[in-house]
């Protein structure tokens, strides 16, 4: 008997390579069924997380409705809103320590009377002014932009209430002012006590140019006016 021949190999074409083995394709295939999987479960827990975070603000929208009650949406008037602008801060420390150093400074047994001129208003200027700022302000010359009356007050609260007026004037840019003492008609014995003090103090205080008695029609022996230095 003849012997069959096998039949010979035959080769690749050139430039195809081999198909990847059987095992090799399985195996890419579950990697990507596990990739998947786990983008599913991240899928799922991500929207579980949503439903959760919805259901309790909704939850919590509401307490607040059953809290607060039937409103009333107001109706449009058409205006614009604006963001305020806060305010500057104010040096209140500062203003502290102003307040301070000046009860500690003024004194009410201060001897003024060298200071003041030889007339029969007792008036007062700083060293430099001439004599003719006191003439123009008894005058009226400037307008009085502010005043206080310390009317009923102890010397305390009165030279404390006189030092913060002041510096507010000074602060404020307002030159002359007045400032009602009184006559003291209503002391012990008729004797005035602030109008005395006043004027010693106010020798004594930096923001003070120059001061006058009122002439009769502005209030008299009652009413000192002061012009004040300019804001630095």
């Amino acid at each position: 008997m003849k012997k069959r021949r096998k039949p010979a190999a035959t080769a690749a074409p050139a430039g195809h390579a081999p198909p990847p083995p059987l095992n090799a394709a399985f195996a890419g295939l579950k990697g990507m069924q596990r990739e998947l999987q786990t983008r599913r479960r991240a899928e799922a827990e991500a929207a579980a997380r949503q439903r959760h975070d919805e259901a309790r603000r909704e939850r919590e929208a509401d307490m607040f409705r059953r809290a607060v009650g039937r409103v009333t949406p107001l109706k449009p008037n058409g205006r614009a809103e604006r963001s305020l602008v806060p305010p500057p801060a104010l040096p209140l420390q500062r203003w502290a320590d102003d307040d301070a150093v000046l009860r500690e400074s003024v004194s009410d047994e201060y001897g003024a009377e060298w200071l003041l001129e030889s007339d029969e208003t007792l008036s007062h200027r700083r060293a430099g002014l001439g004599p003719d700022v006191v003439r123009r302000l008894r005058r009226g010359h400037w307008t009085v932009s502010a005043q206080i009356d310390l009317h009923g007050l102890r010397v305390d609260e009165a030279r404390d209430a006189l030092g913060e007026f002041l510096r507010a004037c000074v602060r404020r840019e307002q030159r002359c002012v007045r400032i009602i003492h009184g006559k003291g008609l209503g002391s012990v014995n008729r004797t005035p006590v602030l109008k005395e003090k006043v004027r010693r103090w106010l020798t004594q205080k930096d923001e003070v140019l120059a001061f006058v008695e009122a002439r009769p029609n502005d209030g008299g022996a009652g009413v000192v006016l002061a012009l004040l230095k300019a804001s630095p």
